[in-house]
């Protein structure tokens, strides 16, 4: 998938443009039928599938204290778009200059630099623009001004409630990975690049990769059975998500730490996923580190025996 930072370098050439605007973090089933719509739009027009989104949410900027965590970092949401078959992303990025540019100008400009816009694939709800000017109603008219057709979406329900990423989001906080999942249309994992940490888990005989979650949602503190990928490699692993309270007292940071279990080489700054298959235990602290080696060296035991789901 070609990813660009500016609009006019598309280049289309003869070919019509079929595009999806969103933020489309975690790209789950409601964001999939958008990104149907686009592809089957692509297919008829023998158009060019292109994906609008940001480089970060966009209350970062217009509402600050109200930013959401990503379910995946933009660079996986990339990445799953890219794998169901869209061609082209153009991603914005969203400063405080952008977010004073209105509705219609926005979608105005859009259509000059693409060239030739045929159809915008949104959400029903989808709203854009400064002071959330746009909306569908506003791509309607648009789009009998400008040549497109517009196609607004209803959301995907589940269990009778609307899939959204907050739905997700809230699912993940709780430890509902199968409720996750099924929203997503795939199983959730957590995703991040590996980071230097303190070695402590080395110190205690269990090498762990530990995992920059900054900006994430992460689920409920615990000891959890998971399923590690990494350079295209499966592992099964033990993970930690905690404060360390045995080695480390008062330390406010959450770290996630994955020991993958019959692995031994260096991965740091590599992407992670961890899928979570059980909570094996409560993070908790113990007497002394021989205690907590015991206990870790039992995890691992737990994670590795595991049945395969």
């Amino acid at each position: 998938m070609k990813v660009i930072a500016d609009a006019a370098s598309l280049q289309p050439g003869p070919r019509p443009v079929c595009a999806a605007i969103g933020v489309f973090d975690g790209v789950h089933l409601g964001h999939q039928r958008v990104l149907r719509q686009t592809l089957c739009e692509a297919a008829r027009l023998e158009g060019l599938s292109v994906v609008v989104t940001f480089d970060r949410h966009p209350n970062a900027v217009v509402a600050p204290a109200r930013v959401p965590p990503w379910i995946y970092p933009p660079a996986r949401n990339l990445e799953v778009i890219a794998s169901l078959g869209v061609e082209a992303a153009y991603v914005i990025r969203f400063d405080k200059e952008f977010s004073q540019i209105p509705g219609a100008p926005f979608v105005r400009a859009l259509a000059r630099d693409f060239r030739q816009i045929k159809s915008i694939c949104v959400g029903d709800g989808f709203m854009f623009g400064a002071g959330r000017s746009g909306n569908a109603a506003l791509l309607q008219k648009l789009g009998g001004q400008l040549g497109f057709t517009l196609h607004a979406l209803r959301d995907v329900e589940l269990e009778g409630q609307s899939v959204s990423s907050t739905r997700i989001r809230d699912a993940v906080r709780a430890g509902e990975f199968a409720l996750a999942g099924r929203m997503l249309g795939r199983p959730y994992a957590l995703c991040g690049a590996v980071i230097k940490g303190g070695e402590l888990g080395r110190k205690l005989g269990f090498p762990t990769a530990n995992l920059d979650v900054t900006g994430l949602v992460i689920p409920p503190c615990g000891v959890y059975a998971a399923e590690a990928q990494v350079g295209g490699a499966h592992y099964r692993a033990a993970v930690n998500i905690g404060h360390r309270p045995t080695v480390r007292s008062a330390d406010p940071q959450l770290h996630v730490e994955a020991h993958l279990i019959d692995f031994d080489g260096d991965i740091y700054g590599q992407a992670l996923e961890l899928a979570f298959l059980k909570k094996l235990r409560e993070e908790k602290k113990f007497p002394t580190a021989q205690a907590l080696s015991a206990q870790i060296a039992d995890d691992i035991k737990k994670a590795r025996n595991l049945p395969t789901p």
